[in-house]
């Protein structure tokens, strides 16, 4: 009796112990335990990374280069630069910017025994391919020598776009890599690229990703072997052997997989899909809206695309020639049947995603919040990896997936029950908010490093950063927060610091101060102030570091960059006749930019040519994905910054010795061109030969150095020289000042917005850099739906917010900053379907400014299906906030219709 009365005493004390654990273990760690810590700032273009285990971080940036960050110094050194693509050529030779460039870095393994380095990138040259290669690499520069192509992706450099580019490596030493689509998407109106008409296949997704026989639009697992080649692990989707397939081949159906990973206990692979543009269902005619998904694998399988996205939501077979809609795919058999395929036709059944989500709020999944989007990977955490670490996150992540989305920028943690499904997710840090991460994983001390690609496409953003998120159960280090009034300008320059919104949770902690400003790694100037005031007079590139220090010693830094010596231009687009918030269909509006510059001058003066301003329109027929636009954008920027180039050109002593295709004393510069295509290093190296002249190169021909040009004006001359061995049709810049008809593009969405932008990069001066300024006006349809509305009050919104529903007398809708010139009726439209008959007599006023603002008009009587209020007798003009106030009945509404 006593020992059964001990072992069941024993086992509720057992019990009670693991339960109270376990509960503690459930609650989340407050957010003031992780602290931001910026590692490095204004990368260019950051697109992976890679930590080893000596805390030094390993870094892609997508047009080529390979830089390591060493937390010892805290500085940045360059690794490697590779010759990468960019750029596709369409059919018709337009030259536009395209995702292509340095994808990937992964190390070995055993990197600390054979200092193995693998890189995926576009390869630049006519040989249209994407590779796997790997070096040697003993933490200087790589050893060219030692150089093994691993892996050839044949791709079409026609459109643009979906690389992947991701690697990982899992227990067994397997790579793998994620390899993209390849398909030009934005034909599709939002929905499925299926387009099999003769010499479109760069638009059908189905030459790819369901493409048994290629490697785009996969997952690649392969074995490394010490050769420099590879051998095709056990269990791939297709044997070895296999007639029209690919064995590399372990995933298959994928359009853009980004940021792999390896559950270190399960072996799952875990890894985001970026989604197509669309925002609406058309089920009977082409299929369903976008869908961003977030996967795992437990084995091999086909993912879907292009024929099902999210839960296996099925698109339509549409014909691209006749516009005539089929039938729903199956995903129980999916068939690929288009002449761009040359795999199986019959595929295996579809396995639908983990996670999806659309553009709008997510049903089943709300914490994914809504808006554009573009799912990102991150890494399952496991305390077991992290051993003796300093900072393991707490045990409440054990087991956890950390996601994150390029655009949301929120991160979120995603539980999994014991068979790996779908639990629960819940924010992780609520208040930050990233600028593009691109990248995340676990650091060798615990700590959690995020990559920030920032907030521009195809830029070298500001905001680009690499950070580490400490987690901390004992003092916590400050949190910093670096200001300045300017970052750029003339001589000199005023600048005004500010620690604003620096703080540290520790209760009654004391914090110190101190600014240190640098300039070429060296210090300049040393401030023990919070917020100081300090004046640039000589020219130059600074930096700014601000470091806060708590009572126990914990210190934390972040800083900016200051360019003294050259005033930023100053650029406008001013709409001078028409309406700056709406475009309606086939009218035109008047425009004109307007740019002044403290050392260029102006167009207003003629100083600055209109050639020399970028200014640029496009269509959105979608509100979210702005990377075609970007693309068009950047092929502007260069036809006007080669304008430059040729204005610098014919003002200075090159047309002496060089012509653009006939030799002179020295080459031509389309010889150059030639000469230097695919060599990464050419900018520097032929800027640096014009600065301090040269010669040997082209014979006796002796370069005179120019040591007064600017480095910028260098720079522009020898990106024009280089473009010329392209055969390129950059877009033409629109006038800087004329009229501009808004003609919706044929087949697409009307209900869609032009993007009117202007920019201008200054010549910079000798010892300062060049600046750059744009500015950008969206008119948008003048069709308004009710999701779009900025404030409601007494009014319920369906689970879609595609339609609102007006509660109680005194309801209100609230539009932000609309532009009332040239309205003259504005149309509620009801929603179609229940209760779509006349309702009975109510009231709808139209105010400015505020709920009992100015009235611009009224309507009072049934409400049909349409509400029309005249508002021009108001006369109302500019910009002002739109109030919809609504009495006596229950209606339900779609939109609202500005009209002329």
């Amino acid at each position: 009796m006593k020992s059964r009365f001990s072992y069941l005493f024993t086992f509720f004390l057992t019990y009670i112990f693991q339960t109270s654990g376990s509960v503690a273990q459930e609650k989340a760690p407050d957010s003031n335990r992780f602290t931001k810590v910026v590692l490095a700032q204004r990368l260019e273009e950051p697109i992976q990374f890679q930590i080893l285990k000596d805390g030094r971080v390993l870094f892609a940036e997508r047009k080529g280069r390979l830089r390591v960050y060493d937390p010892k110094t805290n500085e940045l050194s360059l690794v490697a630069e590779f010759a990468v693509s960019t750029k596709y050529t369409s059919k018709t030779g337009e030259v536009t910017e395209g995702e292509d460039g340095l994808q990937g870095v992964i190390l070995d393994p055993d990197y600390d025994k054979n200092h193995w380095i693998y890189f995926y990138y576009s390869i630049a040259g006519d040989d249209a391919k994407n590779i796997l290669v790997r070096y040697e690499w003993h933490g200087q520069k790589l050893l060219e020598n030692t150089r093994k192509l691993v892996l050839e992706v044949p791709v079409q450099r026609e459109e643009c776009c979906h690389v992947g580019g991701g690697m990982v490596f899992d227990k067994d030493k397997n790579l793998y890599l994620t390899t993209g689509d390849n398909t030009f998407s934005r034909s599709s109106d939002g929905f499925s690229p299926l387009d099999e008409r003769p010499g479109e296949s760069a638009r059908d997704s189905q030459k790819s990703s369901p493409n048994t026989n290629d490697l785009r639009g996969k997952i690649l697992r392969i074995h490394p072997e010490a050769d420099g080649s590879y051998t095709i692990p056990k269990g791939n989707l297709f044997p070895v052997g296999t007639a029209n397939t690919k064995p590399e081949i372990y995933t298959m159906g994928n359009r853009n997989p980004w940021r792999p990973t390896i559950d270190s206990k399960t072996g799952w692979l875990y890894w985001g899909e970026v989604g197509p543009d669309g925002s609406d269902d058309d089920m009977e005619k082409r299929g369903p809206q976008s869908y961003d998904e977030f996967n795992r694998a437990k084995g091999p399988g086909f993912f879907g695309w292009p024929y099902f996205v999210g839960d296996n939501k099925a698109y339509v077979d549409y014909d691209f020639a006749t516009k005539v809609s089929g039938k729903a795919f199956d995903p129980e058999h999916p068939v690929n049947d288009s002449p761009n395929s040359t795999g199986l036709k019959d595929l295996p059944k579809a396995t639908p995603a983990f996670i999806w989500y659309p553009k709008g709020q997510s049903k089943e999944f709300p914490l994914l919040e809504s808006g554009g989007n573009s799912a990102v990977g991150g890494p399952v955490y496991h305390q077991d990896d992290f051993k003796g670490a300093k900072r393991a996150f707490p045990s409440f992540y054990e087991g956890k997936w950390f996601i994150t989305d390029w655009v949301r920028g929120w991160m979120n943690v995603v539980e999994m029950d014991e068979k790996g499904d779908y639990k629960s997710m819940e924010r992780f840090l609520p208040d930050m908010k990233l600028n593009g991460p691109i990248d995340m994983k676990f650091g060798p001390e615990g700590d959690l490093y995020v990559l920030e690609y920032g907030n521009g496409y195809f830029k070298d953003n500001p905001e680009a950063e690499l950070i580490r998120i400490e987690y901390n159960g004992g003092n916590r280090k400050p949190q910093v927060e670096a200001m300045a009034t300017k970052t750029a300008g003339a001589v000199p320059l005023e600048v005004a610091l500010s620690s604003e919104g620096t703080k540290d949770f520790d209760e009654g902690d004391a914090l110190q101060y101190e600014w240190v400003i640098t300039k070429n790694g060296a210090t300049f100037k040393s401030l023990k102030e919070a917020n100081p005031t300090f004046t640039f007079t000589t020219p130059g590139t600074y930096k700014a570091t601000l470091t806060v220090t708590d009572k126990a010693g914990e210190k934390n830094s972040k800083s900016l960059e200051i360019k003294a010596g050259n005033e930023p231009p100053v650029v406008k687009f001013n709409i001078t006749k028409g309406n700056s918030t709406f475009f309606f269909p086939g009218k035109s509006i008047n425009y004109e930019v307007a740019v002044s510059d403290k050392e260029d001058g102006s167009l207003a003066n003629k100083k600055i040519l209109p050639s020399q301003v970028s200014v640029s329109t496009n269509y959105l027929s979608e509100g979210f994905n702005m990377t075609k636009i970007a693309q068009k954008q950047l092929s502007v920027d260069a036809s006007a910054q080669y304008a430059t180039a040729i204005s610098v050109i014919g003002k200075s002593d090159c047309k002496a010795c060089h012509a653009v295709k006939e030799k002179v004393l020295g080459p031509s510069f389309t010889d150059v061109s030639k000469k230097y295509k695919g060599d990464a290093s050419a900018v520097a190296k032929l800027s640096k030969k014009i600065l301090n002249g040269g010669s040997g190169v082209w014979g006796d021909a002796f370069m005179p150095a120019h040591p007064t040009m600017a480095e910028s004006d260098v720079k522009s001359i020898v990106k024009y020289v280089l473009s010329l061995s392209d055969a390129p049709k950059p877009a033409k810049t629109l006038a800087a000042k004329g009229t501009y008809a808004t003609v919706v593009p044929q087949g697409e969405n009307p209900e869609g917005s032009f993007i009117f932008r202007a920019a201008y990069t200054d010549r910079g001066t000798k010892m300062a850099a060049a600046q750059s300024a744009e500015t950008t006006i969206v008119l948008r349809s003048p069709v308004v739906p009710v999701a779009y509305t900025d404030l409601a009050k007494e009014i319920r919104f369906n689970d879609d917010s595609t339609v609102a529903m007006v509660q109680n007398p005194g309801a209100f809708l609230k539009l932000k900053d609309i532009d009332l010139t040239s309205i003259k009726e504005i149309e509620i439209i009801r929603a179609t379907g229940r209760n779509a008959a006349p309702l009975p007599n109510g009231t709808v006023e139209i105010h400015a400014g505020s709920a009992d603002g100015k009235l611009l008009g009224k309507y009072s009587g049934d409400f049909a299906g349409k509400i029309a209020v005249n508002v021009g007798a108001a006369g109302e003009r500019g910009v002002k906030d739109v109030f919809f106030v609504f009495s006596g009945v229950p209606l339900r509404f779609k939109e609202v219709r500005f009209d002329e």
